[in-house]
């Protein structure tokens, strides 16, 4: 009797937080300046330290990482019947009913987990601004929340790991973000309500999302109707209040979104949550973002991503790709198959030439260590930005983002889709009176041709002042003719990155 006493006046409390918090973001709508309607959130103005950043670390890192298998999303997997990951468990960890998505919350120890080592090996990689997802799909928050009690806070590591991420990131001067999965929880876990797995009881909540939802994967897809499987109003309101306290605890400076909020009953929420979140933004003096897939925010009121893909032009609104070092996860798993520095920083450079940015995940340990493959991929890039920084940071997109037969293919989820560059494709950033010139693979006869820099071209009919090469000592002539801006560097050049031509515009 006591416990089922303790259990109501924990739910009751639970609801007045919500409310409360319900009347406080209404409260803060009311007094400031932006409006939760598409027309006064469109006056929101883009972050000038977002543009200029250009390259940031998105960390995918919680209780998935401790059975590291599969991807990340084994939480929804493990309970599907038919798939390797329903299979795996049973026969590591036996019957679902007796061993629960759960019962690994104990094992994620963060026994080794230092945020100043994470945020010092960011900063080797040149990022400047990084994102640890505060809570994903799986319900399971890693931050100390006051409206669950399943965080990492209160279970698991019992440490405020976005806490003492921010703490350290901004002791590095890195600008420290936020991302928000909370809404794809409501159908998460379905499939544990299709058959005896411990979870089936409508009573079972939290971290297992909504009692009525058992939508499958195909229901749930991102092509899928926006109009079908809509969430209730209880998770709703809850993705709501959630998304608000990390916003007044944290002050991330941007806060990302999954891809299911573009169903069409979140709008009336997403409007709430801007609202808020650029009107607290002026109580603070900062400048904020959020970031959005598809069509969820209304276009100019956030800031765009494109979950593993590019744009193939120029966009002149501030875009961003989401990305991970590994091809087929982005949490660990013990069978990561890890890209190479080199394709990450053409890609960066295409990014950065269309006037994107490239957020960049890592998926740690559940011990808190990042793997030796991703960590040597980082100072990779790290040293790359060490000799070619300017290029890309503080720059803007030109004319034209380049040149080159290499087809960047548009969308998400085709980041490993892309041909090997060749030494004809170019990329354009700019910083008056400089163009950087990204020669994305360089040639082994060590001479360029810039095809859009040619005599009266349509694109600089000004004077060419100098040509330099960065982080190369080699003299370097150049002549410009009906073909284009040719140039020769007197000496080997000898590398398999990309390599930045830095010219003076008079």
């Amino acid at each position: 009797m006591n416990h089922e006493n303790g259990l109501i006046t924990e739910v009751r409390k639970l609801r007045d937080i919500h409310a409360n918090y319900l009347k406080t973001i209404d409260d803060v709508i009311r007094k400031g300046v932006y409006k939760d309607n598409w027309a006064s959130l469109s006056e929101y103005p883009e972050p000038i330290w977002y543009r200029n950043a250009k390259f940031g670390i998105f960390i995918h890192w919680g209780i998935y990482s401790v059975p590291a298998f599969g991807s990340e999303w084994y939480p929804r997997n493990m309970y599907l019947q038919g798939t390797k990951e329903y299979e795996h468990h049973i026969q590591t960890y036996g019957a679902h009913k007796d061993f629960g998505y759960a019962d690994f919350i104990p094992q994620f120890k963060a026994e080794k987990f230092n945020a100043d080592e994470w945020v010092a090996l960011f900063k080797a990689a040149g990022a400047k601004y990084m994102m640890p997802v505060a809570e994903h799909h799986d319900g399971f928050q890693m931050y100390d929340s006051e409206v669950s009690e399943w965080n990492a806070a209160k279970m698991g590591p019992k440490r405020d790991v976005v806490g003492e991420l921010k703490e350290a990131a901004e002791k590095e001067g890195i600008v420290f973000t936020a991302s928000s999965h909370r809404a794809e929880n409501f159908w998460f876990f379905g499939g544990g309500r299709r058959f005896d797995s411990g979870i089936q009881d409508i009573a079972l909540k939290e971290p297992y999302g909504s009692a009525d939802s058992m939508y499958d994967s195909a229901e749930i897809s991102a092509t899928h109707d926006i109009y079908s499987a809509p969430p209730n109003q209880e998770h709703l309101e809850d993705w709501l209040v959630r998304t608000c306290e990390l916003v007044d605890k944290y002050q991330p400076k941007i806060v990302w979104f999954d891809w299911w909020i573009h169903n069409v009953a979140f709008k009336p929420y997403l409007k709430k949550f801007a609202a808020y979140y650029y009107n607290r933004s002026q109580e603070w003096g900062v400048d904020v973002a959020i970031n959005y897939k598809y069509d969820a925010f209304a276009f100019g009121t956030a800031i765009f991503d494109v979950e593993r893909g590019q744009l193939s032009d120029i966009r002149p609104k501030l875009w961003q790709t989401d990305t991970a070092i590994a091809k087929n996860s982005w949490g660990f798993t013990n069978n990561n198959d890890f890209k190479n520095p080199v394709d990450l920083v053409c890609d960066l450079v295409d990014i950065v030439s269309k006037n994107g940015c490239l957020l960049l995940n890592i998926g740690p340990k559940s011990d808190g260590t990042i793997c030796a493959e991703e960590a040597e991929v980082l100072r990779g890039i790290g040293k790359w930005l060490e000799v070619n920084g300017e290029s890309i940071y503080d720059t803007t997109y030109w004319k034209i983002y380049g040149e080159g037969s290499t087809e960047v293919p548009e969308g998400a989820f085709t980041d490993v889709n892309r041909a090997a560059f060749t030494s004809e494709d170019i990329r354009f950033t700019y910083r008056a009176p400089y163009l950087y010139a990204n020669v994305l693979s360089w040639p082994e006869n060590n001479e360029v041709l810039i095809r859009a820099l040619k005599a009266a071209s349509k694109q600089f009919e000004g004077h060419i002042e100098k040509v330099e090469l960065l982080g190369f000592a080699h003299p370097v002539s150049f002549e410009r003719n009906e073909d284009g801006l040719k140039v020769k560097a007197d000496g080997k050049i000898d590398t398999k990155y990309p390599v930045c031509l830095k010219i003076t515009l008079d």
